[in-house]
């Protein structure tokens, strides 16, 4: 019974920490029930010309690099692409999963996983660091909120335009070079001039979050994906593109047209926003330093640090798509350009640096999120699990023809989505096995490699193992809301997924 004056605790969503450690002990828990078991892999050995062949007990074995030894292994690929660097990470080899003694993963596995998890991220958590101590000088000296005040006097009364590009730029990074854990940079930046033009947060994580989504699960040249997983089954990753460049501009269609539909119902009633009870949450975290009454004069040390910074980003962009750049790289430029911002900024040496380490520390919770996010593929790397999920896949698959065949490694790929995230890793152990199956049942091998982008991509939008859960963090965002958010448009695209590998069985 409630007394007078009290009132009922609202049961609240765990955070994102709680969210990834029920899923850490839930793939420990798996490795007591799925039977341990591995493929044997091949690597190309440039230094000698050899193959090097490690069993299921991690014995190597070297062999001559010809085309006859590929041949015997039934790997339908030619030994060009080893020999000239295109399949660089070992792949698996057809038939010869065997099922091995079981590596459960017990209690002190699971303690030890997140520690391990954060040792093997930390070129990603110094990138946040060093992002949050650049986002705190850039604030510190008002230059947000001069910009924001001049950006928004120019896009009143044409807001949606704002999510539209970024959804743009983030989708084009996506489809061309993989944009996915580099959009952590633009969240603190972004998000201030979305809750000031008038959205809530998920809008700006789904413009941001879904651009970059979209982009890499309706791959076009994306290297890290659909090119990869092209050589690796052994056509040329032209095969097919105009095919997929239209259907990346439909499903960009159909999600902006999401977009605009959840925006407009929020704008008319902010009350209907997802977020709506923890908007003075959000506004205090992202606007804490902002003038929202628009008195900050738009100076020009304020409008050279926006210069320089935002120059950055290009910069990024550039070294990511074109310089062969990854976090080391990026981390790099970031700790620079804070210098010269804190050279810059009018403030003095100790109140600059104090800035600085103030807004890395702001990001804590996010960098702590991302070593616990590995820990789960650790767990289930360690207790080797991962080759069984695929060699099951592959058996349920195995006699089915036509459109069935298409759509059922839509599913399989989907599935095993959620449990190896990176797109490049699945490509190399799947498609040396999955991509022959398509001869079997008359159908082109690009009908694999599409069915294996839209669905992984299509889980990107939920798994947890992946970046959504970082993303969150940094939002201020429930994992619920965003299921709210998100699970009517996955019910749309992965329809939309469905009917479009079936017509590309056809093509």
């Amino acid at each position: 019974m409630i007394t007078l004056g009290q009132k009922k605790k609202k049961r609240e969503f765990p955070t994102a920490f709680t969210v990834l450690f029920i899923i850490l002990v839930f793939a420990a828990i798996l490795t007591y029930v799925v039977p341990s078991g591995r493929f044997s892999r091949l690597t190309y050995d440039d230094t000698t010309n050899e193959f090097v062949i490690t069993d299921q007990n991690d014995e190597t074995t070297m062999v001559p690099a010809t085309q006859k030894v590929l041949d015997d292994f039934d790997i339908q690929l030619n030994i060009s692409k080893f020999k000239e660097g295109v399949i660089k990470k070992p792949i698996a080899i057809p038939g010869t999963y065997t099922q091995i003694e079981q590596h459960p993963q017990g209690l002190i596995d699971v303690i030890k996983s997140p520690i391990l998890g954060v040792m093997d991220s930390v070129d990603i958590m110094i990138f946040v660091l060093i992002l949050g101590g650049i986002i705190g000088l850039v604030n510190k000296v008002g230059a947000f909120d001069a910009g924001i005040e001049a950006l928004s006097k120019r896009t009143k009364g044409k807001e949606f335009m704002l999510v539209v590009l970024v959804f743009a730029l983030t989708t084009l990074g996506g489809t061309t070079f993989g944009l996915a854990e580099e959009t952590i940079a633009f969240y603190p930046i972004l998000m201030p001039i979305f809750l000031i033009s008038g959205f809530d947060a998920i809008t700006c994580i789904a413009a941001i979050y879904m651009g970059s989504s979209i982009g890499t699960m309706f791959s076009t040249v994306n290297p890290f994906s659909v090119v990869i997983a092209s050589n690796a089954a052994g056509i040329s990753f032209t095969t097919g593109l105009t095919y997929r460049i239209v259907v990346l501009i439909l499903g960009s269609i159909i999600t902006l047209a999401y977009m605009y539909w959840y925006a407009a119902k929020v704008r008319k009633d902010p009350k209907a926003s997802l977020v709506y009870d923890e908007e003075p949450a959000i506004r205090a975290r992202f606007l804490k330093d902002v003038d929202t009454e628009g008195t900050i004069e738009f100076t020009f040390r304020r409008k050279l640090i926006i210069i320089i910074f935002s120059l950055s980003f290009i910069v990024l962009v550039w070294g990511v798509a074109f310089g062969g750049w990854w976090f080391e790289e990026m981390s790099a430029l970031f700790l620079g350009v804070s210098i010269v911002i804190m050279l810059i900024s009018g403030l003095s040496e100790k109140d600059a640096v104090n800035t600085f380490v103030d807004g890395a520390a702001d990001l804590i919770g996010v960098v702590l999120t991302i070593g616990l996010a590995r820990a789960i593929n650790i767990v289930m790397d360690d207790g080797m699990i991962s080759d069984t999920l695929l060699y099951y896949s592959i058996n349920l698959i195995s006699g089915m023809n036509g459109p069935l065949f298409a759509v059922a490694q839509l599913g399989v790929f989907s599935f095993l989505g959620f449990f190896i995230p990176s797109s490049s890793g699945l490509a190399v152990l799947t498609m040396p096995i999955m991509a022959p199956l398509a001869d079997s049942v008359g159908l082109s091998r690009e009908v694999v490699i599409n069915a294996y982008n839209w669905g992984q991509g299509l889980m990107s939008f939920i798994t947890p193992t992946g970046l959504i859960l970082v993303t969150l963090e940094m939002a201020e965002t429930t994992f619920d809301k965003w299921l709210k958010y998100i699970m009517p448009l996955m019910i749309i695209m992965g329809v939309f997924s469905v009917v479009a590998l079936v017509i590309g069985t056809f093509i």
